[in-house]
């Protein structure tokens, strides 16, 4: 596998963690017990820290993309593994 091909898996894993590591450790001003700006929403975050998100996303990115890489070069699972359609009935002409 090429290095390029690699930062891409990367680039994929590290952007879709990052979305899933939004909502953890996010708390709005109602549970902080800060008092709301006029006009903010209830579900604002008090403290959003992207340099934290984008840290913890690394981390599973790099877990992520040194699993994919071994498996490819490995073989542990293929996609005959994962086919789980019937295979299609022999035609009989």
């Amino acid at each position: 596998m090429q290095i390029t091909s690699i930062a891409a898996i990367y680039f994929l894993f590290f952007v879709m963690s990052a979305f899933l590591m939004l909502p953890f450790g996010v708390k709005t001003a109602d549970e902080a017990g800060v008092e709301k700006i006029p006009g903010q929403a209830e579900s604002a975050p008090v403290n959003f820290r992207p340099g934290k998100v984008a840290a913890r996303a690394a981390m599973v990115a790099t877990v992520a993309t040194a699993i994919f890489v071994a498996n490819y070069h490995y073989s542990w699972i293929t996609a005959a593994d994962i086919d789980v359609l019937p295979k299609p009935p022999l035609s009989t002409r």
